[in-house]
């Protein structure tokens, strides 16, 4: 059915899709003329006349562009974007500079330490990682304000597990860490015979205690990555200075 928009709604629908790195743009292609995508913008452009909402457009693919397809090595799969102010940046568990770790973050940095015996960070930006081929990747890309899983069911876990599916599929040798039952139900997407699943609880402080601490993830992914004769991951995230 055809859409009639106004200028500046067209515009905006189109920055949607067109700040993603071209690896994605070519292996997603199909995916921003689907049914669902344009109800998904329609959805987010309807939002933003009425709500304040995250992160900010240029940084929905944030992870995409810090990460190309072709150099994904690991992914860590989030649910949705935090929801504080200035919190989200695109990043799933990451923050921009500036802005204080939120507690799954904390503990994710507790259980490196505790691995890998390195220092603790004096921020949360994990960018670092991104630019090693960490995949940092919520399910669903944007967020009101907050208003915690409020742009869930929308379409973007459809535009997600497509992603998910991708890499499983045209790519070998890669990990997944899958943290917390949501992220565990997405392990049906991945190939087990061509790729490693890590699972353990989601690092919240709710259940970070009942088998995140301790899991040892970090320097397990390393040794999957040494064996598949891939770099491996320098987990250290250099402090702010």
């Amino acid at each position: 059915m055809h859409r009639k928009k106004s200028f500046s709604t067209f515009a905006y629908m189109e920055k949607i899709d067109a700040n993603i790195h071209e690896s994605w743009k070519q292996i997603l292609s199909d995916e921003f003329n689907k049914e669902y995508f344009l109800n998904l913008k329609e959805f987010l452009v309807e939002e933003r006349k009425t709500y304040k909402t995250y992160p900010a457009g240029p940084n929905i693919f944030h992870a995409f562009n810090q990460t190309p397809f072709e150099n994904v090595k690991l992914v860590i799969l989030g649910q949705d974007p935090y929801h504080g102010t200035g919190q989200a940046h695109g990043l799933c568990f990451s923050v921009p500079f500036g802005i204080k770790p939120p507690p799954s973050l904390v503990n994710i940095f507790k259980e490196i330490q505790s691995d890998l015996g390195l220092p603790f960070p004096n921020h949360g930006n994990l960018e670092y990682w991104a630019m090693q081929g960490v995949l940092l990747l919520n399910a669903t890309l944007t967020v009101r304000a907050n208003q915690a899983g409020s742009h869930q069911n929308k379409g973007w876990e459809i535009f997600t597990d497509t992603i998910i599916k991708k890499l499983s599929d045209e790519r070998e040798n890669l990990i997944f860490l899958l943290w917390g039952r949501f992220a565990q139900n997405k392990a049906e997407l991945i190939d087990r015979e061509k790729h490693f699943i890590l699972e353990a609880p989601h690092p919240s402080p709710f259940s970070a205690r009942t088998g995140f601490f301790g899991c040892k993830h970090f320097s397990a992914s390393n040794e999957l990555l040494k064996k598949s004769g891939i770099m491996e991951i320098d987990w250290n995230v250099p402090d702010l200075l």
